[in-house]
């Protein structure tokens, strides 16, 4: 250092401050992509006692994580496309999964299971896009994903709908678990 003007003048003290300066510059510019369960998010926010509001979720998301791609995956239901379009006003990418119909206890219900195509498109036609990943949901199916998205360096945040109902099966990932019901005052709707 010269002891005059306080600068350092050693090459390798140049060298490791443009490698801090170019870690905290690619730091700051991670790709992150939210890939959501929205099924499991409806029903484990319900069953906590309230309604989400997608709009506020999708603001959440970009401000706390820096999620640039939100996918909701969804089943698809022709009757559903006011919500549709409100979901994409809101900011998500929506990919859809046909839905079928059954009858449970002699009543109709619809389900559209999007477990296969969360796990494709975070795992593989998605996987070489983003530099971190925030899973929204509690199923414990989703456990080789996870498991897989750390190998890779990849899993930035589990968002568990429900604090109260989740797979115990996730439970050893509780380092990178966070409930979306414990933040009600931020992303309740109030409709």
């Amino acid at each position: 250092m010269d002891v005059v003007t306080g600068i350092y003048t050693d090459a390798f003290y140049a060298v490791e401050v443009n490698e801090i300066i170019t870690s905290m510059s690619n730091q700051q510019h991670k790709k992150v992509y939210a890939f959501i369960d929205s099924q499991n998010l409806n029903l484990g926010v319900r069953d906590a006692g309230w309604k989400l509001d997608f709009a506020k979720f999708r603001k959440f998301l970009s401000d706390t994580y820096r999620v640039e791609q939100a996918y909701l995956f969804i089943g698809q239901m022709p009757e559903n496309q006011t919500l549709y379009h409100y979901l994409q006003r809101s900011g998500y990418t929506l990919i859809f999964k046909p839905t079928q119909a059954y009858y449970k206890d002699g009543k109709k219900t619809t389900k559209g299971n999007v477990d296969a195509e969360l796990v494709l498109y975070s795992a593989a036609r998605l996987v070489n896009e983003y530099d971190k990943a925030v899973i929204v949901s509690g199923d414990g199916d989703f456990l080789c994903l996870y498991e897989y998205l750390e190998e890779l360096g990849k899993l930035e945040k589990i968002l568990v709908p429900n604090k109260r109902k989740y797979s115990k099966l996730i439970k050893p990932l509780i380092s990178r678990i966070d409930y979306v019901s414990t933040k009600r005052t931020k992303l309740e709707n109030k409709k």
